[in-house]
Formats: structure tokens, C-alpha cells, sequence
């Protein structure tokens, strides 16, 4: 089973890739961040064309997040995370798709930093690990995938001075990272990669594309169980430098079958 995630950054506009990098990848889930369109505007009937089925909570020009599942319906759980309510921004989501818990989060940017776009940025970390406990607790298996503006090492970002007083490197948010880990989740691409330099975003500006000046933004934790399941994982570059693309590349694991389970 292949598990993505991908900051479509405008699904509207950018619909024409996110279709051809579906039909050619072929992932079972998807989730997508920063969709950047109403509930209205969002192109489901395009996407069951494309034979994938959807939850989404939309935001008219900011946030937005969606969950795909190739072949079925998603069964939604959780739309907002809890104790987000009192700002009414569409950064979480939450449904059951083939088997699996997948959550689906854009976390804030933060910046500028310090200031109340760091606070929230951080707030609302505190209550995606309040919420990420009693996932882990549950014993169910649970991927939680998305954007989470937070580059979790130095490794991770391109050699560089101009990114220190960035939101996305302070070390509250590196803690933050972390102690998400030591609940019980595992980082899959750094499972699967533990020393390569991986990179998952680059910036439109100064040339950060052509000079793979990059970040590691996009991350998907995996709850124990699924740790033994983890094969392959991809980050699909190809995406980010067509025509019209994302800032971010797709972003996959590959999972396993369940113990016990043949394959068909």
C-alpha cells in the first residue's frame, strides 16, 4: 500500500499535475495540504474521474486539507483538531482508508518569529501532540502525514545561514518534533533513509529549484505497529519541476501487508 502526502499549494489551479502525478504514481491515500479552495471549489468530481474518492475541509485562498483513497470512500473521523476551535482555519483532517488511520495536517508557518504567528504555530503543535497520544495509545494502525513546517535537523535543509531566524528551524519547534517521536511515532523516511540528504520543498526564489537549495518540510510518522510494514519511500521530484508546479514535491511510503495476510 502506498501512502503520500503532497502540499498541492492550490488545487485548483494546479489540478492539470495533480491528476497526471496520480495517474502515473498510483497511490492508494493521498493527503493533500494547502488546497487553497472552498468546499465548494473543490474538484471532486474530477477526482472520482480519476477513480479516487475524498474528505476535505476547504478554506477559500489559504489552508485547506484533503484525504484521497484510491478505488473507495474514505471514512472521515475528524475534521479540526481539538483545541484549534477558536480559529477557524482547515488544518487537520482525519479519516479510515484501506485498513489505515490516516490524519492529514499544514501545520502554521510561524513567521515571523518571534511574534503571535510563532506563538500559534506552537500552540498548535502542543495540541497536535495532545491529540497524536491518544491515536498512538489506541493500538490502531495511524499515519500521520502533511506538511509540518518544521525542518527536524540541520541535515535537513540546504548550507545555509539565511533560514536561522526562520519559524520553521527554532528549537521549540525541533522539541516539539521530537517529543511527538518519543510518544511511540517513527519518522518513515528517516527509518528508511537514516543518512541520505532529503529534501521535500524548495522555495520559488532565488533559484532555491535549479540549485536543489531545499528543505525537508513534509513528513509522515507511522504509530509501532506499522514500523515492521515500512519498504520503500520516494519523494517525486519529477512533480516539482513541471510547469505550474508546487513549491513542495509528493512525498510516499510504501507499506507491507499485515502480518499474517497474503498478498493477492
Amino acid at each position: 500500500m502506498k501512502i503520500a502526502t503532497f502540499n498541492v499549494n492550490g488545487i485548483v489551479r494546479r489540478l492539470d499535475n495533480l491528476l497526471a502525478w496520480l495517474a502515473d504514481a498510483e497511490p492508494d491515500i493521498v493527503c493533500l495540504q494547502e488546497l487553497k479552495a472552498s468546499d465548494r471549489q473543490f474538484p471532486r468530481s474530477a477526482l472520482a474521474e480519476a477513480g479516487y474518492g475524498a474528505v476535505f475541509a476547504g478554506q477559500a485562498s489559504w489552508n485547506g486539507v484533503a484525504i484521497l483513497a484510491r478505488g473507495s470512500e474514505p471514512i472521515l473521523t475528524r475534521a479540526g483538531l481539538p483545541g484549534t476551535e477558536d480559529r477557524a482555519e482547515a488544518r487537520y483532517i482525519e479519516a479510515a482508508a484501506h485498513g489505515v488511520l490516516v490524519a492529514c495536517l499544514y501545520a502554521p508557518n510561524g513567521n515571523p518569529q518571534p511574534g503571535p504567528k510563532f506563538d500559534w504555530k506552537l500552540h498548535w503543535n502542543e495540541r497536535l501532540i495532545a491529540h497524536a497520544a491518544g491515536l498512538v495509545e489506541a493500538g490502531v494502525p495511524v499515519v500521520l502525514a502533511g506538511d509540518y513546517n518544521i525542518v527536524p535537523e540541520a541535515r535537513d535543509i540546504y548550507p545555509t545561514r539565511s533560514y536561522d531566524d526562520n519559524a520553521l528551524l527554532q528549537p521549540a519547534c525541533r522539541a516539539q518534533f521530537d517529543r511527538l517521536q518519543q510518544q511511540g511515532w517513527t519518522d518513515a523516511l528517516r527509518a528508511l533513509a537514516p543518512s541520505e540528504t532529503l529534501y521535500t520543498f524548495w522555495d520559488y526564489r532565488r533559484e532555491r529549484w535549479a540549485r536543489n537549495a531545499g528543505l525537508r518540510l513534509d513528513h509522515l510518522l507511522v504509530s509501532p505497529d506499522l514500523v515492521p510494514r515500512l519498504r520503500r519511500f520516494g519523494i517525486d521530484r519529477d512533480v516539482r519541476g513541471a510547469s505550474e508546479a508546487s513549491d513542495h514535491a509528493p512525498v510516499w511510503i510504501e507499506l507491507g501487508p499485515e502480518p499474517g495476510r497474503r498478498r493477492r
